[in-house]
């Protein structure tokens, strides 16, 4: 192997596995510019909802849920800026390696390339290159000594070549590594903005959480009219299913079972399954909107010590706006439900999807529906400035949490 070889492979070594760290994270750190797009988007809807909250005078626990909403989601915001800065330090480390590594190889082969330079102008001139060849014992042996001259003279080009190649690769890392200090300093910045204005929210978090606490009355009094809802609502959905497992069980064609005894035809069979393929990939049940009740069971945001259970989520939209489909499906019932408005209930084979808070209904029961068909019109409330609408995913008699089925 010639001196050559020696440099240029540990380089190559190196660079390569620079590159397949570099190729990782371009990879995350493009995941994470997408993700922060989309926070910072949630961020901007979430202001939107609650400027219109906050013209009423007297804060309301409508106006808490969504700062609570806003402050969430900027600390992910700048969760994800902190691991985009993680990422940035560990590549301007790689680049300063590399850097160190070229220079060293650099320094290298300039120096050989000198001692070759002084060492061809001290003994090879045309005439000692012929007394060379000439002085050869045989044929074989000039023949050789030629062959050795001109590798020699090959091996001096090469040596230049990569003299410059190594150059340019130096100053494009060095430029490289320039780039990443800026992006890291830019970051820096933004995280700072954001960390200042999480810290001014949740001064207005603290100071509408106190007056809300002088609303205990009140506040205790819509939590109960609340949970009747969820109560009414959920017997509804019960009955119903329970009347279609019975309707099911005496058609002859429901030759399939799924969880708990289900029976189901073929074509729902495999419409349950498809709908189970899509878990994540689900449109949302509105067009625009943040989440602003979590599945399951929940501290109250004002009220010490109370647990508030949520069947499905909660969804803050446009006022008024249209309910649609998360799937293909069939309309299984419309029902009244005091306080939850109508409520629009499609099967889609095991699986049940629920919307409520619902003023109108463009559909009726049997109707098949297809996915993001509009299947009604929330409830406008001139006391609020925007609308709520309830969703739940059932499969069989359990209730499964809709956060994880729609698309994030």
């Amino acid at each position: 192997m010639d001196k050559l070889s020696k440099h240029i492979i540990p380089a190559l070594s190196l660079i390569l596995l620079i590159l397949a760290f570099s190729v990782a994270n371009a990879q995350s750190k493009k995941q994470l510019e997408q993700k922060k797009k989309k926070l910072q988007q949630e961020i901007s809807y979430t202001n939107k909802l609650l400027k219109k909250a906050q013209k009423n005078r007297q804060a309301s626990l409508n106006e808490l849920i969504k700062l609570n909403k806003k402050i969430s989601t900027r600390q992910e915001l700048v969760n994800t800026i902190n691991h985009e800065i993680k990422i940035l330090n560990l590549q301007i480390i790689q680049k300063q390696a590399l850097i160190k590594s070229l220079e060293n190889d650099l320094n290298n082969l300039k120096s050989e390339y000198a001692n070759m330079i002084y060492a061809a102008y001290k003994h090879h001139n045309d005439y000692e290159k012929l007394a060379y060849i000439f002085s050869s014992k045989d044929f074989n042996q000039a023949y050789k000594r030629l062959k050795y001259l001109q590798q020699y003279a090959e091996y001096r080009k090469k040596q230049a070549q990569a003299i410059i190649e190594t150059k340019e690769k130096l100053q494009k890392e060095v430029a490289e590594l320039e780039q990443k200090k800026q992006e890291k300093q830019n970051l820096l910045l933004e995280k700072t903005e954001e960390t200042n204005i999480l810290s001014k929210e949740k001064t207005t978090q603290e100071k509408t959480i106190t007056q809300l606490q002088q609303q205990e009355r009140e506040l205790r009094k819509k939590l109960k009219d609340a949970q009747r809802q969820a109560r009414r609502l959920d017997d509804a959905i019960q009955k119903i299913i329970a009347e279609e497992i019975k309707k099911a069980r005496e058609n002859k064609k429901a030759t399939s079972k799924g969880s708990k005894g289900f029976p189901m035809t073929p074509e729902a069979l495999k419409l349950s399954n498809s709908f189970a393929a899509n878990k994540g990939k689900l449109p949302w049940p509105v067009e625009k909107g943040i989440i602003t009740g979590k599945f399951g069971e929940q501290p109250h945001p004002v009220l010490k010590e109370v647990i508030v259970k949520n069947n499905g989520i909660d969804i803050s939209t446009e006022k008024g706006a249209d309910v649609r489909a998360v799937y293909n499906g069939e309309v299984s019932s419309v029902v009244i439900i005091p306080g939850a408005g109508k409520v629009v209930m499609v099967r889609h084979g095991e699986y049940l999807t629920v919307y409520s808070y619902l003023s109108e209904v463009y559909v009726k029961k049997g109707d098949k529906v297809t996915i993001k068909q509009p299947l009604g019109k929330l409830v406008k409330d001139s006391s609020k400035p925007d609308s709520k609408m309830h969703f739940e995913i059932w499969k069989g008699m359990t209730k499964l949490n809709p956060a994880y089925w729609i698309y994030k």
